[in-house]
Protein backbone atom coordinates (compact mmCIF):
# COMPACT_ATOMS: atom_id res chain seq x y z
CA UNK A 1 0.00 0.00 0.00
CA UNK A 2 1.43 3.34 -0.68
CA UNK A 3 1.99 5.92 1.55
CA UNK A 4 -1.23 7.68 0.42
CA UNK A 5 -3.30 4.91 0.26
CA UNK A 6 -2.36 4.23 4.03
CA UNK A 7 -3.47 7.42 5.11
CA UNK A 8 -6.81 7.36 3.10
CA UNK A 9 -7.10 4.71 4.53
CA UNK A 10 -6.72 4.79 8.19
CA UNK A 11 -8.20 8.72 7.77
CA UNK A 12 -11.43 9.34 6.12
CA UNK A 13 -13.41 6.24 7.53
CA UNK A 14 -12.78 8.43 10.91
CA UNK A 15 -13.37 11.45 8.83
CA UNK A 16 -16.46 10.50 7.77
CA UNK A 17 -18.15 9.70 10.44
CA UNK A 18 -16.81 12.80 12.77
CA UNK A 19 -18.83 14.65 9.94
CA UNK A 20 -21.97 12.40 10.19
CA UNK A 21 -21.54 13.31 13.75
CA UNK A 22 -21.33 16.85 13.32
CA UNK A 23 -24.16 16.97 11.19
CA UNK A 24 -26.63 15.26 13.81
CA UNK A 25 -25.42 17.57 16.60
CA UNK A 26 -22.55 15.80 18.25
CA UNK A 27 -18.81 18.02 17.44
CA UNK A 28 -17.32 15.10 19.86
CA UNK A 29 -15.98 13.05 17.08
CA UNK A 30 -14.90 16.06 14.42
CA UNK A 31 -12.88 17.38 17.94
CA UNK A 32 -11.13 14.13 18.66
CA UNK A 33 -9.63 14.31 14.99
CA UNK A 34 -8.27 17.69 15.18
CA UNK A 35 -5.14 18.26 16.27
CA UNK A 36 -4.96 20.12 19.46
CA UNK A 37 -1.39 21.29 19.38
CA UNK A 38 -1.11 24.98 17.25
CA UNK A 39 -1.02 25.92 14.55
CA UNK A 40 -4.68 24.72 13.82
CA UNK A 41 -6.81 27.00 11.37
CA UNK A 42 -10.53 27.00 10.10
CA UNK A 43 -11.58 28.97 7.23
CA UNK A 44 -15.28 27.41 6.84
CA UNK A 45 -17.70 29.16 4.68
CA UNK A 46 -19.47 30.93 7.12
CA UNK A 47 -17.25 31.36 10.03
CA UNK A 48 -13.34 31.47 10.38
CA UNK A 49 -11.23 30.30 13.32
CA UNK A 50 -7.63 30.56 14.44
CA UNK A 51 -6.02 28.20 17.20
CA UNK A 52 -7.71 25.03 19.32
CA UNK A 53 -9.79 26.92 20.98
CA UNK A 54 -11.47 28.93 18.85
CA UNK A 55 -11.79 26.13 16.78
CA UNK A 56 -13.38 23.90 19.50
CA UNK A 57 -16.20 26.41 20.36
CA UNK A 58 -17.00 27.05 16.55
CA UNK A 59 -17.05 23.07 16.37
CA UNK A 60 -19.77 23.07 19.49
CA UNK A 61 -22.13 26.38 17.72
CA UNK A 62 -21.71 24.98 14.53
CA UNK A 63 -23.03 21.42 15.62
CA UNK A 64 -26.30 23.17 17.74
CA UNK A 65 -26.87 24.25 14.05
CA UNK A 66 -26.84 20.71 12.94
CA UNK A 67 -29.66 17.85 12.89
CA UNK A 68 -30.85 14.74 11.08
CA UNK A 69 -28.17 14.01 8.90
CA UNK A 70 -29.83 12.06 6.36
CA UNK A 71 -26.24 11.68 4.25
CA UNK A 72 -23.16 12.19 3.59
CA UNK A 73 -20.38 11.78 1.11
CA UNK A 74 -16.97 12.89 0.52
CA UNK A 75 -15.87 13.15 -3.51
CA UNK A 76 -12.22 13.31 -3.03
CA UNK A 77 -10.49 15.04 -6.05
CA UNK A 78 -6.80 14.79 -5.05
CA UNK A 79 -4.91 13.55 -1.82
CA UNK A 80 -1.04 13.40 -0.80
CA UNK A 81 0.64 12.40 1.82
CA UNK A 82 4.48 12.67 1.81
CA UNK A 83 6.56 12.14 6.07
CA UNK A 84 4.33 13.48 8.36
CA UNK A 85 2.09 16.23 6.05
CA UNK A 86 -1.31 14.98 4.15
CA UNK A 87 -3.73 16.55 1.98
CA UNK A 88 -7.10 16.43 0.85
CA UNK A 89 -9.23 17.98 -1.91
CA UNK A 90 -12.69 17.04 -2.32
CA UNK A 91 -16.39 17.80 -2.32
CA UNK A 92 -18.42 17.35 0.53
CA UNK A 93 -21.82 16.32 -0.46
CA UNK A 94 -24.56 16.67 2.50
CA UNK A 95 -28.23 16.05 3.66
CA UNK A 96 -29.07 17.72 6.80
CA UNK A 97 -31.33 20.05 8.74
CA UNK A 98 -29.78 23.28 9.54
CA UNK A 99 -31.44 25.21 12.17
CA UNK A 100 -34.93 23.54 12.75
CA UNK A 101 -35.11 23.77 8.58
CA UNK A 102 -36.39 20.55 6.93
CA UNK A 103 -33.18 18.65 6.04
CA UNK A 104 -31.49 19.64 2.40
CA UNK A 105 -28.96 18.89 0.52
CA UNK A 106 -25.98 21.06 -0.31
CA UNK A 107 -22.56 20.69 -1.50
CA UNK A 108 -19.15 22.59 -0.06
CA UNK A 109 -15.58 22.47 -1.64
CA UNK A 110 -13.10 21.30 0.91
CA UNK A 111 -9.56 21.15 1.33
CA UNK A 112 -7.79 19.77 4.25
CA UNK A 113 -4.20 19.79 5.85
CA UNK A 114 -3.06 17.04 8.28
CA UNK A 115 0.13 16.52 10.80
CA UNK A 116 0.78 12.88 11.64
CA UNK A 117 0.93 13.62 15.37
CA UNK A 118 2.42 10.43 17.59
CA UNK A 119 1.30 8.14 15.04
CA UNK A 120 -1.83 8.99 14.04
CA UNK A 121 -2.96 11.89 11.56
CA UNK A 122 -4.97 14.60 12.80
CA UNK A 123 -6.29 17.74 11.04
CA UNK A 124 -4.39 20.95 11.18
CA UNK A 125 -6.68 23.09 8.52
CA UNK A 126 -9.83 23.41 7.23
CA UNK A 127 -11.06 25.65 4.32
CA UNK A 128 -14.84 24.86 3.04
CA UNK A 129 -16.38 26.99 1.13
CA UNK A 130 -20.47 26.87 -1.06
CA UNK A 131 -20.08 26.26 -4.66
CA UNK A 132 -20.27 29.43 -7.05
CA UNK A 133 -23.59 30.69 -7.80
CA UNK A 134 -23.79 29.58 -11.15
CA UNK A 135 -24.74 25.74 -10.09
CA UNK A 136 -23.08 22.82 -10.34
CA UNK A 137 -19.31 22.06 -10.80
CA UNK A 138 -17.99 21.98 -14.58
CA UNK A 139 -17.52 17.91 -15.49
CA UNK A 140 -13.77 17.11 -15.83
CA UNK A 141 -12.45 15.84 -19.08
CA UNK A 142 -11.91 12.26 -19.28
CA UNK A 143 -8.49 11.28 -18.17
CA UNK A 144 -6.18 10.34 -20.64
CA UNK A 145 -4.08 7.22 -19.82
CA UNK A 146 -1.02 8.33 -21.65
CA UNK A 147 -1.00 10.98 -19.10
CA UNK A 148 -1.28 8.74 -15.92
CA UNK A 149 1.16 6.21 -17.43
CA UNK A 150 4.45 8.04 -16.51
CA UNK A 151 2.68 10.36 -13.39
CA UNK A 152 3.87 9.95 -10.11
CA UNK A 153 1.66 7.68 -7.72
CA UNK A 154 -1.83 9.33 -7.20
CA UNK A 155 -1.71 11.71 -9.80
CA UNK A 156 -4.54 11.77 -11.79
CA UNK A 157 -5.80 8.79 -9.91
CA UNK A 158 -9.80 8.31 -10.28
CA UNK A 159 -12.24 9.96 -7.77
CA UNK A 160 -13.01 8.28 -4.66
CA UNK A 161 -15.84 8.43 -2.84
CA UNK A 162 -16.80 7.55 0.88
CA UNK A 163 -20.71 7.95 1.43
CA UNK A 164 -23.46 7.20 4.01
CA UNK A 165 -27.01 7.26 3.80
CA UNK A 166 -29.01 7.21 7.08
Amino acid sequence: MSEVEDFLASTMPRQVEAEIAIHNGDPGPRSQLWSHREPVTLFGSQVSSNGWDEVRDTFHRLASRFANCASYEVELIAAGASGDLAYTVAYEHTTASVEGRPAAPYTLRVTHVYRREDGEWRIVHRHGDQLPDHGDRPELPEEDPERRAGAPPGAGAPRRAWAWAG
